[in-house]
């Protein structure tokens, strides 16, 4: 009976072909779906796998009663990407703090010093205090919001070196733009720098690798708990210039030498300068947030005993610790320390922050510090 009917009402040939089209369409379709998601899966593997940051420390004394740091390094030129989690294993090893380090990352999931891409921000919510390294970064705001949310409500900061102009935002359209180093908004004159830290960039005082610096402590600031143990400073980086503010407690004096050795000749034309500082800023709440700024604390300058020494105790100062300070507490590395020399650009390369998990990973990764040749 079908067959009969079948023979009845033939289908015309041109409607057979356009069905075939039409199955030929659906069947390419469905592929080129098939791979529409496969690559919509593999790039989504690739941005996890190149936003995948922090390398956490984890207590293992409780002498800083939970204290939860956060360290956020993307420095061009200091290698604040070595100095930070050096210092973050130190206070996790030997001082029981909690550690979280954060990196500049580039598209690949690597360590790029100065890049604006610090992904993992959002641990600040649970941070005791945020120690910077940074210089002219212009973060995204779905990053940059996590460090507005944490000064907000006050929280305790230091900050090294470049973070006096740690971020720099110039044409590009931001809703933290009045972080800007050289920012002009009512009540946020200068930026982070100004505002939060004391000071924004002013200018070198003494010319890198060619001047060391010599850091004296001020004598009537030496009981100051940042200062217990701390002697005989000497660091690598060349001087910065100091503005003092009326609000500065000055525990420091700088002397640029003339010569990259702890005991080199003064440089004559260049009298001390303030060097480290503590102040205090206000969050939106009121609340008072302690801070500690230094103008240095390059790669090599925490291989000087005093130098680091007193790091660790000022993290102890911004957290409300200073009476948990001991002049002889360990302030050893955890694991290999043999920084690269500090210069633009001189970052070790093919670095992912995974690499410095643990205790017993040397820091830095390697001292391929040169980008490849192009062909």
């Amino acid at each position: 009976m079908l067959t009969s009917v079948l023979n009845l009402n033939p289908v015309p040939q041109e409607h057979t072909m356009i069905a075939r089209c039409l199955t030929l369409l659906q069947i390419s379709l469905l592929t080129l779906c098939g791979l529409v998601h496969s690559q919509e899966t593999a790039s989504l593997s690739t941005t996890s796998k190149s936003t995948a940051n922090p390398v956490h420390y984890k207590a293992t004394q409780s002498l800083s009663k939970g204290k939860h740091l956060v360290f956020i390094a993307s420095d061009h030129e200091y290698r604040g990407e070595e100095t930070l989690p050096a210092l973050a294993r130190i206070l996790a090893k030997h001082h029981g703090f909690d550690c979280t380090v954060l990196f500049g990352l580039d598209e690949n999931g690597e360590i790029k010093a100065g890049e604006s891409n610090i992904p993992g921000l959002e641990v600040l919510e649970t941070a005791d205090g945020m120690v910077m390294f940074t210089r002219f970064q212009a973060l995204p705001d779905e990053q940059m919001k996590h460090i507005d949310a944490y000064l907000k409500r006050g929280g305790p900061v230091m900050g090294l070196r470049t973070s006096t102009h740690g971020f720099k935002y110039g044409n590009k359209e931001s809703a933290y733009s009045k972080y800007d180093f050289q920012a002009k908004t009512d009540g946020y004159e200068l930026g982070f720098g100004h505002q939060v830290l004391g000071q924004t960039w002013v200018g070198h005082y003494g010319r890198n690798h060619q001047q060391s610096t010599r850091i004296t402590i001020i004598p009537d600031k030496a009981s100051h708990p940042i200062l217990k143990g701390v002697k005989d400073i000497h660091v690598q980086a060349g001087g910065y210039n100091a503005v003092p503010q009326a609000d500065w407690n000055i525990l420091t004096m700088a002397q640029p030498l003339m010569s990259m050795q702890a005991d080199g000749e003064p440089d004559a034309t260049k009298p001390p300068m303030a060097s480290e500082w503590t102040r205090e800023y206000t969050g939106e709440n009121g609340r008072k947030g302690r801070v500690f700024t230094s103008l240095y604390g390059a790669s090599e300058d925490i291989l000087n005993d005093g130098y680091r020494r007193m790091l660790i105790n000022a993290v102890y100062w911004i957290v409300g610790l200073e009476d948990k300070i001991v002049a002889d507490s360990d302030i050893e590395f955890v694991g290999r320390y043999q920084p690269n020399t500090f210069r633009g650009g001189g970052y070790a390369r093919g670095v992912k922050p995974e690499v410095y998990n643990g205790f017993e990973s040397p820091i830095p990764a390697n001292n391929v510090t040169s980008a490849p040749k192009k062909p």
